[in-house]
């Protein structure tokens, strides 16, 4: 499951102070050192029961004159610092199933129920609230393709609570969790790696009861962007797609570009064609979409 951390008992500290200390250092999660540097950090901040509401009060009161690029605040999310020395920093908030938004929203739109992995590393403290339960699991991320319907063999570890000052590293490619609403309004601090390769690897949203891989969550923009050229017409974009099918570094990437070209075709014959030929373009990932995409072309 995802990593309790031990922390070191400090003073708490202001946000500023926790962002140059991983500033000066970084945020290098697979090096013991760099992890525990910035657990205790985030410790240090999350013992700082003042810092967060005194930032949104003050966003609230002043947000009309000020234009800070660090700022974007979501229903959910707070940013707390820019992305950059490989790390940026994040506040959360979880509502309760009693709370309005909740109601409102679903739980799905708070991630709760959602079994799901991470494409990146991360530590999180709990900071105001009794916490959210997680369901936590493990996978070999190695051992799969990324296919939809594909066994994931999760191993089941624990349900416990991110409680106010549990410090935890989740660790991208093995935790896997499932979110549950916490008893009542909680909020967690969070510290992210940040690394423009991680949008190369997929991040999986599980099946718990079948233990499979059930979709893909982490689709970048370069897909979104070939979708979009090839769907608009021309030569050239349509001949790019054909080039990133079979050669494209990317197993996410070349599915994608499968997918563009599929959507051109002009009836169900067309696209077991297409799909036949994807089955036989060098990568196991695609051929294991294929062979379901032209499964449920014979079934329709």
């Amino acid at each position: 499951m995802a990593r309790v951390m031990q922390v070191m008992p400090a003073p708490h500290c202001t946000l500023e102070d926790c962002v140059a200390a991983m500033a000066g250092t970084g945020f290098a999660p697979h090096d013991e050192e760099s992890l525990q540097h910035g657990a205790d950090w985030l410790a240090r901040l999350g013992r700082n029961k003042s810092f967060l509401g005194d930032m949104m009060l003050d966003e609230l009161t002043n947000r009309h004159g000020k234009d800070d690029p660090r700022s974007a605040y979501g229903p959910q999310v707070i940013m707390l610092s820019r992305p950059e020395e490989g790390f940026f920093m994040r506040a959360n908030i979880w509502p309760s199933a009693q709370e309005h938004s909740f109601r409102a929203s679903g739980g799905g739109s708070f991630v709760y129920g959602l079994p799901h992995d991470h494409n990146f590393d991360f530590l999180t403290v709990g900071y105001f609230g009794p916490g959210y339960e997680s369901d936590y699991y493990e996978y070999d991320f190695e051992a799969v393709q990324g296919g939809k319907g594909e066994k994931a063999n999760l191993r089941f570890i624990e349900r416990s609570t991110l409680s106010e000052g549990k410090v935890m590293h989740y660790r991208a490619h093995r935790d896997v969790h499932r979110q549950l609403p916490p008893k009542s309004l909680s909020v967690s601090l969070n510290i992210l790696r940040s690394d423009p390769a991680q949008g190369w690897f997929d991040q999986y949203r599980f099946d718990i009861e079948k233990d499979e891989i059930a979709d893909v969550i982490s689709h970048g923009s370069g897909e979104v962007f070939l979708r979009c050229a090839v769907g608009m017409g021309g030569e050239e974009a349509l001949s790019l797609a054909e080039c990133f099918g079979k050669h494209h570094p990317s197993d996410r990437m070349r599915l994608a570009a499968w997918e563009a070209r599929a959507s051109l075709c002009g009836d169900a014959v067309e696209r077991d064609a297409l799909w036949r030929d994807a089955e036989h373009s060098g990568s196991r990932m695609v051929a294991m979409e294929a062979k379901r995409r032209r499964d449920e072309l014979a079934s329709a």
